[in-house]
């Protein structure tokens, strides 16, 4: 047996253990290798998508946070 039919015998013994949403993640971890990345966006959840434009919206006009000032706020967590 060849080892890309291994491996593919081992992702397919795999997949029927997974929920819902670890599947989600590895066909989007599957479209990124195949060339796909533009596919994420179609797949993440509408909470997150929304998060994002609005945080591209905010940063369009200039009501982003440093780096540097968002690290000192969260250390406390970080540091953990």
């Amino acid at each position: 047996m060849s080892t890309s039919s291994s491996i593919d015998k081992k992702i397919n013994e795999y997949l029927p253990h997974l929920n819902h949403k670890q599947k989600q993640t590895v066909l989007t971890v599957a479209k990124t290798f195949a060339g796909d990345e533009d596919l994420w966006w179609e797949d993440i959840e509408k909470a997150a998508s929304t998060s994002i434009k609005k945080g591209f919206k905010q940063a369009a006009v200039g009501k982003e946070t440093p780096h540097e000032e968002v690290m000192k706020k969260y250390k406390k967590w970080l540091s953990k």
